[in-house]
């Protein structure tokens, strides 16, 4: 694969093998897996449970490290990069968004989206200036200054959905970012993360177990048996 190449692609994932090793019992994950994801593109992730999806992201966004096989984020190769690097990558790169929407309790909405930002160099009224437009955009400017524990499910989501966005990476990584919401609230969080991939041009990889959103992403791969494998009704 030549560097050309591997521009074009947000995240590529070339034979991508992943074993657990307990004791003398070796426990293959993925076997050979294949994944491109171009700029702009949505990509849903399905399968059964246990099938792997949390760890195929976990691979992809470089918080673990395959035992077969390279992930490029960027055009970077993670394995050639330092924990650091590779850190500073993500930061810049990708944006997580999680079914718990792990923001840090003492902070404030904009604190907690502001933090991202801070840790790419930003001074404190230019990474308050970014956080804030972005969360007025996902229609939190009245709740800048409150916890997270003062915010609703739905609320709390969005917040997760800004932050994550913030830094305006090349793509954003959701492991069943709706999961813990309400039929309704769910959906609404779902088409503002459409709408911010439209508006942004951010690509989308997303873990979801609801099929019918799922439909809705530009392709839909279920992860069956070690490998990826394009859906009918995918929507290209």
């Amino acid at each position: 694969m030549n560097e050309n190449a591997l521009m074009e692609s947000v995240i590529r994932a070339e034979g991508l093998g992943k074993t657990y090793a307990e004791g003398k019992m070796h426990t293959p994950v993925f076997d050979g897996l294949d994944l491109n994801v171009a700029a702009g593109e949505t990509v849903a992730i399905v399968g059964a449970s246990g099938a792997g999806k949390s760890t195929l992201l976990h691979l992809l966004g470089g918080l673990d490290i395959p035992t077969a096989g390279e992930v490029y984020v960027a055009g970077q190769r993670m394995s050639a990069l330092s924990d650091a690097a590779r850190g500073n990558l993500r930061n810049s790169s990708l944006g997580f968004v999680y079914q718990f929407h792990h923001l840090l309790p003492e902070f404030t909405a904009l604190e907690n989206v502001m933090i991202p930002v801070m840790l790419g160099g930003r001074d404190v009224a230019a990474a308050s200036a970014q956080a804030t437009a972005l969360l007025v955009s996902v229609g939190l400017g009245h709740r800048l200054g409150h916890k997270p524990g003062e915010l609703s499910g739905g609320e709390r989501q969005r917040t997760a959905v800004a932050r994550a966005l913030v830094n305006k990476p090349g793509c954003v990584l959701g492991d069943e970012p709706t999961g813990n919401l309400d039929d309704k609230t769910a959906a609404n969080v779902f088409e503002l993360m459409l709408e911010l991939n439209r508006a942004h041009r951010t690509s989308l990889v997303l873990v979801t177990h609801d099929r019918s959103l799922a439909r809705k992403l530009d392709r839909v791969l279920e992860l069956r048996e070690g490998r990826l494998h394009e859906l009918a009704g995918s929507r290209v």
